[in-house]
């Protein structure tokens, strides 16, 4: 009888002072994807915001569709974190999520996106799990630089990509919306 081969492992879980950054796991997307917010709760174990899932959020969050997730998870999810404040008075919430857009591949290059909902936005969550992240997807030998694109004009996503030491180095053309610019962090 054919067996299914062994999922690869789940990254650690990465802590920061105040935050849990969750691998985001096929589960989790396909609850997120196809709208059972209930599902997403009990996977996360916390509480996600009002507004989330929706579909901006999923099309800003999931560069690939579902059927593109299920059929290379270990490659379309390599890396990707859901943010988890865990006040000490209790009642765990979503806050935010990190992603890469996949493996980084042979070029050894990974780029990392990340948002943080809207009542949460100003208290350095971004800045906190961005530099986890970096410093986790870093740690790879095959990762040889982190990248991140963004606006110009996004004032708010240019100070944590700098806050976290990434340095500008082009720019290049998004099919719809313009002018990106490009920032890097390469291993040491």
């Amino acid at each position: 009888m054919p067996t299914s081969p062994t999922p690869a492992p789940l990254p650690p879980l990465l802590r920061t002072p105040r935050l849990e950054l969750v691998a985001i796991t096929l589960p989790m997307v396909e609850a997120v994807m196809l709208g059972r917010r209930e599902d997403a709760e009990a996977l996360v174990q916390a509480r996600m915001p009002e507004r989330w899932p929706n579909r901006e959020l999923i099309e800003r969050a999931f560069t690939a569709s579902l059927g593109a997730i299920r059929a290379a998870p270990e490659v379309r999810l390599w890396g990707d974190r859901v943010l988890i404040a865990r006040p000490p008075d209790g009642g765990a919430r979503v806050v935010g999520s990190v992603v890469f857009h996949g493996d980084p591949g042979d070029a050894g290059v990974a780029e990392i996106a990340y948002g943080v909902e809207e009542a949460s936005q100003g208290r350095g969550y971004a800045t906190e799990a961005v530099d986890a992240c970096l410093a986790w997807a870093l740690a790879h030998p095959h990762v040889a630089a982190v990248q991140a694109a963004t606006f110009a004009w996004h004032r708010a996503s240019v100070r944590v990509i700098e806050k976290v030491g990434m340095v500008l180095v082009g720019t290049r053309d998004h099919e719809t919306l313009g002018e990106l610019v490009v920032y890097e962090r390469r291993r040491c």
